[in-house]
């Protein structure tokens, strides 16, 4: 059974976000034409997602040194289980759709956090004899949804950066961004009709066809 993971990266739902419309709509695309398939539907701002911090560099070092899961700290247990628990869902997933607004050219904060959790040495990247590195989660295919007010054509760098990463662990990237509503406040409404079609339409041929850019 295909398997597709929705990370949401908005505090905001549907009724306020234009990035979690274009979620949205991708949604009821992908459920039109795979009925069967399993959804995951995860919102980072509702969700506990640790960040990389004294507690997870100790506990691995720990573990690392020899010491076993069960004797490192409440705490640390906790972040590390949660770490990898994000990772496995990753790992598991067939496509994985990642929406997001742009804030300040960059990505929200939760999003960066995630995204720690599944970019990882010696599990979904590696680096070989020569010190190049491999990607492992190659078949894996990543679609980014982003909502900006300004025109950037997909190259700002949040886009570039997210590119990046799942380029770099071997993953099939696309993605479509939803622009220049701030900037043309007069056309707002007729460039999010259209781009919420176009996402739809996404996710009716997602799993269907080779990713790749959409014109």
């Amino acid at each position: 059974m295909k398997k597709l993971l929705i990370v949401r990266a908005h505090p905001y739902g549907s009724d306020r976000s234009r990035s979690m419309q274009l979620a949205d709509a991708f949604l009821a695309g992908f459920r039109e034409t795979h009925p069967d398939a399993l959804v995951e539907d995860i919102n980072l701002y509702t969700a506990a997602v640790p960040e990389i911090d004294i507690d997870l560099l100790s506990g691995w070092e720990q573990l690392h040194d020899g010491e076993e899961f069960i004797h490192l700290a409440p705490l640390q247990q906790a972040k590390l289980t949660l770490f990898d628990n994000y990772t496995m869902q990753f790992q598991s997933s067939d496509t994985v759709v990642i929406a997001n607004p742009l804030w300040n050219l960059s990505v929200p904060t939760r999003l960066k956090a995630w995204v720690d959790t599944v970019c990882r040495s010696g599990v979904t990247f590696r680096y070989n004899s020569e010190g190049r590195a491999e990607g492992l989660a190659g078949g894996k295919q990543v679609i980014h949804l982003q909502a900006s007010g300004g025109h950037f054509g997909g190259n700002d760098p949040a886009s570039k950066w997210l590119r990046t990463v799942f380029t770099f662990i071997g993953c099939e990237f696309q993605q479509y961004a939803a622009e220049g509503m701030d900037h043309e406040p007069e056309r707002a409404d007729e460039i999010m009709r259209d781009a919420l079609e176009a996402v739809r339409q996404l996710g009716r041929d997602c799993l269907s066809r080779p990713a790749g850019r959409p014109s």
